[in-house]
């Protein structure tokens, strides 16, 4: 069944690429994601792509005039060469979580110091030091440059041990504590700096031509 719709999806492509009809009309029929990935291959090219959109993230004119439309709603960007069309496929919403973090490797640094380090940190957090100016100080890698802070993730996108310890329902907002992944020697200071929260996200193809 599923090959037949795809099939008739190409013979509807076909036709109306065949009849010379404007990219409009093309978009018109297309409605799920297998439809787009068919689609895609009648317009290969690197600029046509099915994009997501995470209203947390992605904060740009476009994104927010996007979000706007309901599923199937389409908005076209015209520049002096080419023209860019855009169609919304699908809209959901997921939970994501936030925390922030000070990492210390394990490869690097005993047991005994990152532990004697850990207390530091937490007590000059406790005393009043901001814990992205600690994280900047003291985190021993590159998100050390973002004060620590993870950004929104959804469940699995982390290593699990990470994850089952920072989502566990025994740590509250702005509680700082410690996560051992001593398999990968991995060790961490985490702030708990957002509950967990529904964001929405859609899915969008975008198609580039060139205008005549």
């Amino acid at each position: 069944m599923h090959k037949k719709l795809l099939a008739l999806l190409c013979l509807g492509l076909t036709s109306i690429l065949s009849a010379q009809t404007s990219t409009e009309e093309e978009l018109l029929v297309i409605e799920t994601s297998e439809q787009v990935e068919t689609y895609l291959e009648t317009k290969k090219s690197k600029k046509n792509k099915l994009i997501t959109f995470n209203e947390e993230k992605h904060k740009t004119v476009l994104a927010k005039a996007l979000f706007k439309l309901s599923v199937g709603g389409t908005k076209i960007n015209e520049r002096e060469f080419e023209k860019t069309f855009y169609k919304v496929i699908n809209k959901t919403k997921k939970t994501y979580h936030r925390v922030a973090y000070i990492y210390l490797d394990g490869s690097e640094l005993s047991l005994e110091s990152i532990n004697n380090l850990r207390d530091k940190i937490i007590a000059q957090y406790n005393n009043g030091a901001p814990f992205d100016f600690l994280a900047k100080q003291y985190s021993m890698d590159g998100n050390a440059n973002k004060g620590g802070d993870l950004g929104w993730f959804l469940k699995g996108e982390m290593h699990s041990d990470f994850e089952n310890e920072v989502l566990s329902e025994n740590h509250s907002l702005n509680d700082i504590f410690t996560v051992d992944i001593a398999s990968e020697k991995w060790y961490y200071v985490v702030l708990k700096t957002h509950e967990a929260k529904e964001i929405s996200e859609i899915e969008v193809l975008k198609i580039v031509e060139a205008k005549e």
